[in-house]
Protein backbone atom coordinates (compact mmCIF):
# COMPACT_ATOMS: atom_id res chain seq x y z
CA UNK A 1 0.00 0.00 0.00
CA UNK A 2 3.09 2.20 -0.37
CA UNK A 3 1.49 3.91 -3.45
CA UNK A 4 -1.39 5.45 -1.69
CA UNK A 5 -0.85 9.19 -1.48
CA UNK A 6 -4.57 10.50 -0.08
CA UNK A 7 -5.16 7.63 2.31
CA UNK A 8 -3.37 6.21 5.06
CA UNK A 9 -3.87 2.56 6.33
CA UNK A 10 -3.24 1.40 9.52
CA UNK A 11 -3.83 -2.38 10.81
CA UNK A 12 -3.57 -3.63 14.37
CA UNK A 13 -4.93 -6.26 16.35
CA UNK A 14 -8.19 -6.81 13.90
CA UNK A 15 -8.40 -3.45 13.41
CA UNK A 16 -8.18 -1.65 10.14
CA UNK A 17 -7.93 2.28 10.14
CA UNK A 18 -8.81 3.93 6.85
CA UNK A 19 -7.55 7.63 7.10
CA UNK A 20 -8.89 10.19 4.60
CA UNK A 21 -5.35 12.56 3.89
CA UNK A 22 -6.12 15.58 1.51
CA UNK A 23 -5.99 18.55 2.96
CA UNK A 24 -7.36 20.46 4.32
CA UNK A 25 -11.24 19.55 3.93
CA UNK A 26 -10.77 15.94 2.12
CA UNK A 27 -12.65 16.86 -0.89
CA UNK A 28 -13.14 13.11 -2.84
CA UNK A 29 -11.97 13.07 -5.94
CA UNK A 30 -11.73 10.17 -8.45
CA UNK A 31 -7.96 9.05 -7.35
CA UNK A 32 -9.00 9.62 -3.54
CA UNK A 33 -12.33 7.43 -4.17
CA UNK A 34 -9.98 4.71 -6.10
CA UNK A 35 -7.65 4.60 -3.35
CA UNK A 36 -10.14 4.45 -0.69
CA UNK A 37 -12.19 1.44 -3.10
CA UNK A 38 -9.10 -0.82 -3.62
CA UNK A 39 -8.20 -0.78 0.64
CA UNK A 40 -11.88 -1.87 1.22
CA UNK A 41 -11.32 -4.19 -1.65
CA UNK A 42 -8.57 -5.60 0.15
CA UNK A 43 -10.25 -5.91 3.70
CA UNK A 44 -12.90 -7.96 2.30
CA UNK A 45 -10.56 -10.64 2.45
CA UNK A 46 -9.27 -10.49 5.63
CA UNK A 47 -10.26 -13.09 7.57
CA UNK A 48 -8.57 -11.81 10.82
CA UNK A 49 -10.51 -8.51 10.63
CA UNK A 50 -13.28 -7.09 13.50
CA UNK A 51 -13.86 -3.82 12.28
CA UNK A 52 -13.11 -0.94 9.85
CA UNK A 53 -12.95 2.67 11.25
CA UNK A 54 -13.51 5.77 8.38
CA UNK A 55 -11.33 8.63 10.15
CA UNK A 56 -9.75 11.98 8.80
CA UNK A 57 -7.01 14.06 9.15
CA UNK A 58 -7.33 18.22 8.77
CA UNK A 59 -10.40 19.64 10.35
CA UNK A 60 -13.00 18.80 8.27
CA UNK A 61 -13.88 14.46 8.01
CA UNK A 62 -14.99 14.82 4.71
CA UNK A 63 -16.33 17.97 2.66
CA UNK A 64 -17.71 16.17 -0.33
CA UNK A 65 -16.61 15.23 -3.55
CA UNK A 66 -14.86 17.15 -5.82
CA UNK A 67 -17.20 19.54 -7.68
CA UNK A 68 -14.85 19.44 -11.06
CA UNK A 69 -15.54 16.09 -11.02
CA UNK A 70 -19.56 16.59 -11.76
CA UNK A 71 -18.90 17.96 -14.97
CA UNK A 72 -20.46 16.15 -18.10
CA UNK A 73 -17.25 14.76 -18.99
CA UNK A 74 -16.15 12.90 -15.65
CA UNK A 75 -19.57 12.36 -14.03
CA UNK A 76 -19.88 8.95 -15.51
CA UNK A 77 -16.45 7.80 -14.39
CA UNK A 78 -17.05 10.15 -10.95
CA UNK A 79 -20.44 8.24 -9.66
CA UNK A 80 -19.24 4.57 -10.84
CA UNK A 81 -15.98 5.27 -8.71
CA UNK A 82 -18.39 6.72 -5.89
CA UNK A 83 -20.90 3.68 -6.03
CA UNK A 84 -18.13 1.52 -5.57
CA UNK A 85 -17.26 2.99 -2.15
CA UNK A 86 -20.70 2.32 -0.65
CA UNK A 87 -21.20 -1.44 -2.48
CA UNK A 88 -18.34 -2.38 -0.66
CA UNK A 89 -18.60 -0.99 2.18
CA UNK A 90 -22.13 -2.88 2.05
CA UNK A 91 -20.27 -6.27 1.40
CA UNK A 92 -17.53 -5.64 4.15
CA UNK A 93 -18.65 -8.82 6.44
CA UNK A 94 -17.20 -7.01 10.16
CA UNK A 95 -18.40 -3.72 11.41
CA UNK A 96 -17.26 -0.55 9.92
CA UNK A 97 -17.52 2.76 11.98
CA UNK A 98 -17.40 6.71 10.79
CA UNK A 99 -15.33 8.33 13.18
CA UNK A 100 -16.20 12.00 12.60
CA UNK A 101 -14.70 15.03 14.33
CA UNK A 102 -15.49 17.34 11.26
CA UNK A 103 -17.07 19.02 8.67
CA UNK A 104 -19.18 15.94 7.08
CA UNK A 105 -20.92 17.32 3.78
CA UNK A 106 -22.56 16.23 0.63
CA UNK A 107 -20.55 12.92 -0.32
CA UNK A 108 -18.81 12.91 2.80
CA UNK A 109 -22.05 12.38 5.10
CA UNK A 110 -23.39 9.82 1.96
CA UNK A 111 -19.85 8.00 3.09
CA UNK A 112 -20.17 8.19 6.75
CA UNK A 113 -23.89 7.03 6.47
CA UNK A 114 -22.92 4.17 4.73
CA UNK A 115 -20.61 2.49 7.63
CA UNK A 116 -22.67 0.78 10.56
CA UNK A 117 -22.05 3.42 13.09
CA UNK A 118 -21.30 6.93 13.52
CA UNK A 119 -19.22 8.30 16.58
CA UNK A 120 -19.35 12.12 16.09
CA UNK A 121 -17.38 14.89 18.35
CA UNK A 122 -19.35 17.60 19.11
CA UNK A 123 -17.73 19.30 16.95
CA UNK A 124 -19.20 17.40 13.85
CA UNK A 125 -21.32 18.84 11.17
CA UNK A 126 -23.28 17.00 8.96
CA UNK A 127 -25.26 18.14 6.10
CA UNK A 128 -26.49 17.86 2.22
CA UNK A 129 -25.70 21.01 0.59
CA UNK A 130 -25.64 19.30 -2.66
CA UNK A 131 -29.22 21.05 -3.73
CA UNK A 132 -27.86 24.29 -3.12
CA UNK A 133 -25.30 23.09 -6.61
CA UNK A 134 -28.51 21.95 -8.65
CA UNK A 135 -27.85 18.55 -7.43
CA UNK A 136 -29.33 15.50 -5.32
CA UNK A 137 -27.39 13.39 -3.34
CA UNK A 138 -27.95 9.67 -4.48
CA UNK A 139 -26.91 7.35 -2.15
CA UNK A 140 -28.82 9.69 0.60
CA UNK A 141 -31.56 9.40 -1.31
CA UNK A 142 -31.74 5.59 -0.84
CA UNK A 143 -29.87 5.56 3.04
CA UNK A 144 -30.96 8.30 5.07
CA UNK A 145 -34.65 7.51 4.89
CA UNK A 146 -33.41 4.04 7.09
CA UNK A 147 -31.75 6.30 9.17
CA UNK A 148 -34.03 9.53 10.22
CA UNK A 149 -37.64 8.40 8.95
CA UNK A 150 -38.24 9.45 5.45
CA UNK A 151 -39.60 13.01 6.32
CA UNK A 152 -36.73 13.71 7.94
CA UNK A 153 -34.56 12.90 4.88
CA UNK A 154 -36.69 14.84 3.04
CA UNK A 155 -35.58 17.97 4.76
CA UNK A 156 -32.16 16.88 4.94
CA UNK A 157 -31.94 17.03 0.67
CA UNK A 158 -34.53 19.35 -0.09
CA UNK A 159 -32.91 22.32 2.49
CA UNK A 160 -29.36 21.63 2.39
CA UNK A 161 -29.50 22.75 6.21
CA UNK A 162 -26.56 22.16 8.54
CA UNK A 163 -26.73 20.16 11.70
CA UNK A 164 -24.46 20.12 14.32
CA UNK A 165 -23.71 16.28 15.75
CA UNK A 166 -26.28 16.74 18.69
CA UNK A 167 -28.96 16.84 15.87
CA UNK A 168 -27.65 14.46 14.24
CA UNK A 169 -27.33 12.28 17.23
CA UNK A 170 -31.17 13.31 18.71
CA UNK A 171 -32.77 12.12 14.56
CA UNK A 172 -30.76 9.03 14.71
CA UNK A 173 -27.82 9.93 12.26
CA UNK A 174 -25.16 9.44 14.95
CA UNK A 175 -24.86 6.38 17.26
CA UNK A 176 -22.37 7.88 19.76
CA UNK A 177 -21.94 11.92 20.52
CA UNK A 178 -18.63 12.02 22.46
CA UNK A 179 -18.01 14.60 24.98
CA UNK A 180 -15.80 17.66 24.50
CA UNK A 181 -12.40 16.17 25.47
CA UNK A 182 -13.35 12.49 24.84
CA UNK A 183 -13.62 11.81 21.12
CA UNK A 184 -10.86 9.18 21.16
CA UNK A 185 -11.87 7.36 24.45
CA UNK A 186 -15.61 7.19 23.14
CA UNK A 187 -14.24 5.70 19.66
CA UNK A 188 -11.57 3.33 21.81
CA UNK A 189 -14.25 2.31 23.95
CA UNK A 190 -16.82 1.12 21.23
CA UNK A 191 -13.82 -0.40 19.16
CA UNK A 192 -12.15 -2.62 22.49
CA UNK A 193 -15.87 -4.02 22.94
CA UNK A 194 -15.86 -4.87 19.62
CA UNK A 195 -12.25 -6.22 19.93
CA UNK A 196 -12.63 -8.55 22.24
CA UNK A 197 -14.86 -11.07 20.23
CA UNK A 198 -14.12 -13.56 17.55
CA UNK A 199 -13.69 -12.58 13.83
CA UNK A 200 -15.62 -14.72 13.02
CA UNK A 201 -18.70 -14.46 15.72
CA UNK A 202 -18.79 -10.87 14.80
CA UNK A 203 -19.15 -11.27 11.08
CA UNK A 204 -22.16 -13.96 12.15
CA UNK A 205 -23.80 -11.30 14.39
CA UNK A 206 -23.58 -8.88 11.22
CA UNK A 207 -24.54 -11.36 8.92
CA UNK A 208 -27.29 -12.48 11.22
CA UNK A 209 -28.81 -8.24 11.25
CA UNK A 210 -28.14 -7.61 7.70
CA UNK A 211 -29.56 -10.84 5.99
CA UNK A 212 -32.23 -10.55 7.14
CA UNK A 213 -33.83 -7.15 6.36
CA UNK A 214 -37.15 -6.98 4.19
CA UNK A 215 -37.76 -10.27 4.67
CA UNK A 216 -41.20 -11.53 6.01
CA UNK A 217 -41.07 -11.84 9.77
CA UNK A 218 -41.78 -15.85 9.09
CA UNK A 219 -39.08 -16.35 6.73
CA UNK A 220 -36.78 -14.30 8.64
CA UNK A 221 -37.25 -15.98 11.65
CA UNK A 222 -36.68 -19.19 9.76
CA UNK A 223 -33.40 -18.24 8.20
CA UNK A 224 -31.75 -16.70 11.20
CA UNK A 225 -32.49 -19.79 13.02
CA UNK A 226 -30.85 -22.09 10.63
CA UNK A 227 -27.70 -19.69 10.90
CA UNK A 228 -27.74 -20.32 14.13
CA UNK A 229 -28.25 -23.89 14.92
CA UNK A 230 -26.32 -25.06 11.07
CA UNK A 231 -23.81 -22.53 11.49
CA UNK A 232 -23.19 -20.67 14.46
CA UNK A 233 -23.56 -24.03 16.90
CA UNK A 234 -21.04 -25.63 14.90
CA UNK A 235 -18.21 -23.15 15.51
CA UNK A 236 -15.50 -24.07 17.37
CA UNK A 237 -15.29 -20.39 19.30
CA UNK A 238 -18.88 -20.53 20.14
CA UNK A 239 -18.41 -23.80 21.68
CA UNK A 240 -15.30 -22.25 23.40
CA UNK A 241 -17.51 -19.38 24.17
CA UNK A 242 -19.89 -21.77 26.49
CA UNK A 243 -16.85 -23.23 27.93
CA UNK A 244 -14.78 -20.49 29.02
CA UNK A 245 -18.33 -19.12 30.83
CA UNK A 246 -18.61 -22.05 32.52
CA UNK A 247 -14.73 -22.37 33.54
CA UNK A 248 -14.87 -18.74 34.19
CA UNK A 249 -11.98 -17.25 32.53
CA UNK A 250 -11.57 -15.52 29.15
CA UNK A 251 -12.85 -17.21 26.11
CA UNK A 252 -9.44 -17.98 23.66
CA UNK A 253 -10.66 -18.09 20.15
CA UNK A 254 -10.01 -19.63 17.42
CA UNK A 255 -11.87 -17.32 14.61
CA UNK A 256 -12.82 -21.06 13.43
Amino acid sequence: MSHLKLIKHDSVEGVATLTLDRPKHNVLNIEMMNELNGLLETLTNDGSLKCVILAANGPSWCAGVEVADHKPGMVDEMIATFNGIFERIHRMAVPTIAAVHGACLGGGMEVAMACDIIVASPKAVFGQPEIKLGFFPPYAAIRLPQLVGPARAVEICTTGRRYKAEAAHRMGLVAHLSGEDNFAETLDNLVGEIKACSPLIIRLNKRAVTAHLGLGFKQALSNVSDLFLNTLMKTQDTLEGIKSFEEKRRPVWKNR
